[in-house]
């Protein structure tokens, strides 16, 4: 099991660098799915199966849907449609395919192979997780939507176009060039 994580903490890794590095947001937010799906296969294989749930539920699920409703609402135009069918047509995507390939091959291989009984250990349900979430952590909670709904309107803000304003003693009057 040891080499599993390993691998996965690689696949971790090398997405995560290919997030930084990456110049379109599409790209970036395909290697940051990889990136976290490979986390949540590193929880599920050190026995804390909720919690890899938990990062593919959220993480996975919600935020990166957040991300892209974003990118959308930036509205990058024709150039960026074209980039992106480009990219379609290439190879670009097939890193990414591979990479979750390798973790969806570990993951049925580390199911497979676990005991028919499960290790005693601590268990802990969604019940106790939400109900520490909303009473014990609710600061952080509520903090944490406030930050996500702040970089929405801050992208938003920054990606409007300007209307360009001219005053109007700047203005050139029909009249004065005849």
């Amino acid at each position: 099991m040891t080499v599993f994580f390993y691998i996965a903490a690689i696949i971790a890794i090398f997405s995560t660098l290919m997030v930084i590095s990456r110049t379109n947001v599409i790209h970036a937010l395909l290697y940051m799915v990889v990136s976290l799906l490979s986390t949540a296969v590193m929880f599920f294989i050190i026995g804390a199966p909720f919690v890899a749930a938990l990062e593919i539920m959220i993480y996975a699920g919600a935020i990166i849907v957040l991300f892209v409703f974003v990118v959308m609402m930036l509205n990058l135009g024709k150039p960026a449609i074209e980039q992106e069918k480009q990219w379609l047509a290439g190879s670009g995507w097939i890193l990414p395919s591979l990479l979750s390939f390798i973790l969806l091959i570990e993951v049925i291989y580390i199911i497979s192979a676990a005991p028919a009984h499960p290790v005693a250990g601590v268990a802990i349900s969604p019940r106790i997780v939400g109900h520490s979430m909303f009473t014990t952590y609710l600061i952080g909670v509520e903090l944490s939507a406030i930050l996500l709904l702040a970089g929405i309107i801050g992208a938003f803000h920054l990606a409007r176009k300007k209307k360009q304003v001219v005053h109007r003693f700047l203005q050139k009057s029909q009249g004065a060039e005849k």
